[in-house]
């Protein structure tokens, strides 16, 4: 593990200034440069590849690297994440703005601008209301199952290019198999060219993964398209592409409310992602740098990134994983890297777009092809299946959703499988009943065992909080004990050391049993219950039904009390 440098400070406020993410020393300083230049060699050709999944053109990928890379440097919170294109949201925006406009136009650029803008809003207003902990309702298993569908989607979907006819863009399954149609008129130039780039990038990272296998692709491409006049052979090329820095306006679409409301979902699904996803790697970095970081930071980052974004021409961003790791590989150590990488695509932009202008589609295809390719999560989805079976088929639904019906749908379903999921781990809790061993230690058994602590007391131990989906397992528990005791019980002890919620529902339930008990003539006691639950208990008046000296410290308090009462 790295040693921690430059640990962040934080204002009086509690979040991390601007010199907190920045080097101090020369050294520091040159290292980031180095790493800032190496992730943008490498991620000026996948950015540009998110292009064709946001069917947006060519240069707004480079867009989504100036502004909003500034932006997120200047005031995010982590020293590390690298916010610029990213797949998963790309795929969603597209998923959204189909049927509304053609992939391309200025309509579609319009409103794939107010989308980064609403994502904006959302982020912003996420940040003022603290809500950084949206990201922990994702669960690792569906965002694992949700990236390996999006990955299978978006290497499906530039098959079509690769092959050199009309492309599909990244729709569903179903639309790709309806148009699998064009497979007679194959153009085996730019097939050709697909199979040397795929090559050329894998043989690369054979060798290394530090070797910019898709920017040697791009260069080589361009310069054999440039000298050999490829597209007289029918190879698909970009054509010409606008120079210069972005202009700074609001997105050239009439707002109406409508569209507004249409527009939302896209909206919410991306700002879910880029919650969780960014969340998710910056605690990485910070806990592997042992650094301090602010979600509510970030968000604030985030959301001026996309500001950036929507208002100079590019499209939504995202915290990045990959470009993180690039700058992570490379030595970077702080957000200067971010900043000498935007000067790196400022140089690109006002003095090398005429080049580009000589790319084939075919190899940018191929190079989405194989980022779709790496997003599918094959060992993550195996250690799933092998650790926790059930969780598996909710990856695996998660993933079938985006591939057959898209990813605004399948973000939706992994929000309600991580919730499901949730609510599964609680509404069965296994609980116990506790008994001593030969040394006096106590002992969770099975409920179904049955056991006592002593002669007439049952301590039964609830696993977790108590609510309207677990108090029925609580009521047929806890009365299925007292009916089956042999001897007959006189105490029956709930220990709540692992309840930190009671509500509504629940305490009813209590209430019912505390009254049940009282008429077979059994005392409940309660024993570990912290000082938030018994405030509850207060408050639903279970205390006055039981009394005040029902509560218990611990099992041991429990016991001699038990054993007191009986002498």
């Amino acid at each position: 593990m790295n040693p921690p440098v430059d640990r962040m400070r934080k204002s009086e406020a509690g979040h991390p200034d601007i010199q907190g993410r920045f080097p101090a020393g020369r050294s520091r300083i040159q290292a980031d440069v180095v790493a800032g230049i190496t992730m943008a060699a490498l991620a000026i050709p996948e950015v540009m590849g998110y292009t064709k999944i946001a069917g947006t053109p060519v240069i707004t990928g480079l867009y989504t690297m100036l502004i909003p890379m500034f932006l997120f440097a200047l005031f995010g919170s982590s020293r590390h994440l690298v916010v610029a294109a990213d797949s998963a949201t790309a795929a969603i925006l597209f998923a959204g703005l189909v049927g509304i406009a053609a992939p391309g136009s200025p309509e579609w650029m319009g409103y794939a601008g107010i989308l980064a803008l609403m994502s904006a809003a959302l982020l912003l207003l996420a940040r003022i209301v603290r809500l950084g902990f949206l990201a922990d309702f994702l669960s690792r298993t569906v965002l694992v199952g949700f990236l390996t569908g999006v990955g299978f989607q978006i290497a499906l979907g530039q098959v079509s290019g690769m092959l050199g006819f009309a492309e599909n863009g990244h729709s569903p399954l179903w639309k790709i198999i309806r148009e699998a149609r064009q497979f007679g008129v194959i153009n085996f130039y730019d097939l050709g060219v697909s199979i040397a780039a795929i090559l050329i990038i894998a043989v690369s990272k054979r060798f290394s993964r530090r070797i910019p296998g898709a920017l040697i692709t791009v260069i080589c491409s361009i310069a054999a398209s440039s000298a050999f006049h490829l597209h007289q052979y029918g190879v698909h090329v970009l054509g010409p592409i606008p120079g210069g820095l972005p202009d700074i306006a609001l997105p050239a679409v009439r707002l109406e409310w409508g569209l507004l409301e249409r527009l939302m979902p896209t909206a919410f699904a991306m700002f879910v992602v880029i919650v969780a996803q960014s969340a998710a790697t910056s605690r990485a970095y910070a806990a592997r740098h042992r650094e301090a970081f602010s979600e509510q930071g970030d968000l604030l980052g985030l959301g001026l990134a996309n500001i950036g974004a929507g208002l100079s021409g590019a499209f939504v961003v995202n915290g990045s994983p990959t470009k993180t790791q690039m700058v992570e590989s490379a030595g970077g150590g702080s957000q200067f890297s971010q900043i000498a990488a935007g000067l790196v695509v400022l140089t690109v932009l006002l003095f090398l777009t005429g080049p580009l202008s000589f790319m084939p589609n075919a190899v940018l295809s191929a190079v989405v092809f194989l980022i779709g390719i790496e997003m599918i999560d094959i060992r993550g989805m195996r250690k799933i299946f092998y650790e926790r079976p059930w969780e598996f088929w909710v990856a695996l639904i998660t993933s079938l959703s985006v591939v057959f019906f898209g990813v605004g749908q399948g973000i939706v379903l992994a929000m309600f499988l991580s919730l499901v999921a949730h609510t599964r781990h609680g509404y069965r809790p296994r609980n116990a009943v506790i008994r001593a061993d030969e040394k006096g230690n106590p002992r969770p058994l099975p409920v179904s065992a049955g056991q006592q602590l002593a002669p007439g007391l049952i301590v039964y131990r609830f696993t977790h909080s108590m609510y309207y989906a677990n108090a029925e397992q609580l009521s047929s528990e806890v009365l299925g004990l007292v009916e089956g005791a042999e001897p007959e019980l006189r105490w029956f002890c709930i220990d709540a050391g692992a309840v930190d919620d009671v509500d509504f529902s629940a305490a009813e339930t209590l209430r019912a049993i505390a009254l049940s008990l009282r008429e077979r003539g059994v005392k409940l006691a309660l024993a570990e219950v912290s000082d938030h639950v018994r405030e509850e208990l207060d408050r639903s008046q279970l205390t006055g039904l039981v009394g005040g000296d029902a509560y218990y410290g611990s099992l041991a308090d429990v016991l001699n009390a038990y054993r007191r009462e009986e002498e």
